[in-house]
């Protein structure tokens, strides 16, 4: 969606079409949670501190957050998407990933699927979208950017690097304020110059995430669109009240999630083949990874160190930023059969250790007895 909170305020009140608008908070520590068009020629944008974006643009008027009105509006759009797919990735209130593979023989090409959508969505809110179509995620998010407002650009899979070459290195996600001056420095300055640039160049930089970076650079990207939650896995999440920046606490928060999520997979007798981490940004940006589980489990250690890796793999990418929600969820299920006696030592150990907190916690309460792994510094 096109500057989705500022648009969803001009739309309300016609007096603040047209007008530099902010919304966020208006105290010392409040945050820009949207910026309208009209302000950003100014240098204003989102996670912005609000005293900062007054400074660039002191005629800006602050507006104070409705995200019932903008949840409102927001289940409008998304049953706009499960109209034409129910794979559908929401990453925020106002953007979503969606898959349309299955889609193309009952609403024709995706390029007509988008330019529906976005008909649809104007039609029933009054507001406007922007659509990247592309054979995957990376590209698809950069090209619903490159002509906001009210933007359509459709990559096939031969335009690729066409594209992806003359751009800016700061349109990949990942490399901003910190990085880029670093890259620039060594001559690197579009994703042409970071596809073609060498090993030796970006391992000081990126360390052994360099191949990773090149290649998105590159435009390859094989993450698949996950469906929104549903009643087809169990899952736990947690938000938290005041967002977290502490890498050792985020971990062990997980490891808690985890541990519940676990424990209600060994109560229903299900075990897990894939487990889903998701993760939300202070600005309400949400993210999601995945991975298989071999062979598939309900135990908790190995729930916990594969959700780790995940998030460890996000963390590379976004070291600075505050989450402010984390969830699990576990999915391919199947139902558990009877304990396996010739199964690894290692298992027999954590299905032993797993029955036996399993007991402590169903006779003396939950917090009885905590694991190691989710136990936070900051905690007596």
């Amino acid at each position: 969606m096109d500057a989705f909170y500022a648009s969803v305020e001009q739309l309300d009140n016609p007096e603040l079409r047209g007008k530099p608008i902010i919304v966020g908070g208006d105290g010392n520590r409040g945050v820009v949670a949207a910026a309208s068009y009209e302000v950003r020629k100014f240098g204003v944008h989102s996670a912005m501190p609000t005293r900062q974006a007054m400074q660039l643009c002191p005629h800006a008027i602050c507006v104070r957050p409705r995200f019932d009105r903008y949840k409102a509006a927001s289940k409008i759009v998304f049953d706009v998407f499960h109209e034409f797919t129910p794979i559908v990735e929401g990453l925020s209130l106002d953007e979503a990933f969606l898959d349309v593979t299955a889609s193309l023989a009952a609403f024709g090409p995706a390029a007509t699927i988008a330019r529906d959508i976005k008909t649809r969505i104007h039609a029933r809110t009054g507001l406007t979208a922007s659509v990247g179509v592309a054979p995957n995620k990376l590209v698809a998010k950069i090209a619903s950017d490159l002509r906001k407002p009210d933007g359509l650009v459709v990559v096939e899979p031969h335009e690729i690097q066409a594209l992806l070459d003359p751009l800016s290195i700061r349109r990949l996600f990942g490399i901003g304020n910190k990085t880029a001056p670093h890259l620039e420095r060594s001559g690197i300055n579009t994703l042409g110059d970071l596809r073609t640039a060498p090993e030796a160049l970006l391992q000081p930089i990126f360390g052994r995430y360099a191949a990773r970076i090149r290649a998105r650079a590159a435009g390859i990207d094989e993450r698949l669109v996950i469906a929104d939650w549903d009643e087809k896995q169990i899952s736990a999440e947690e938000t938290f009240d005041t967002d977290l920046t502490d890498r050792k606490r985020i971990h062990a928060q997980l490891a808690e999630i985890a541990d519940r999520m676990a424990v209600r997979l060994r109560h229903s007798g299900w075990l897990a083949g894939c487990i889903v981490v998701k993760i939300r940004r202070k600005d309400f940006k949400t993210y999601t990874r995945q991975t298989s589980i071999r062979p598939i489990t309900n135990e908790t250690k190995p729930l916990v160190t594969a959700a780790g890796a995940l998030l460890d793999e996000w963390l590379a990418e976004q070291p600075r930023a505050a989450v402010r929600l984390l969830g699990i969820g576990a999915r391919d299920l199947t139902l558990a059969s009877q304990l396996d006696m010739f199964a690894a030592p290692t298992s027999q150990k954590n299905q032993n250790l797993d029955a036996t907190l399993d007991n402590i916690r169903a006779k003396f309460g939950k917090s009885a007895v905590e694991r190691g792994s989710s136990v936070r510094t900051d905690k007596r």
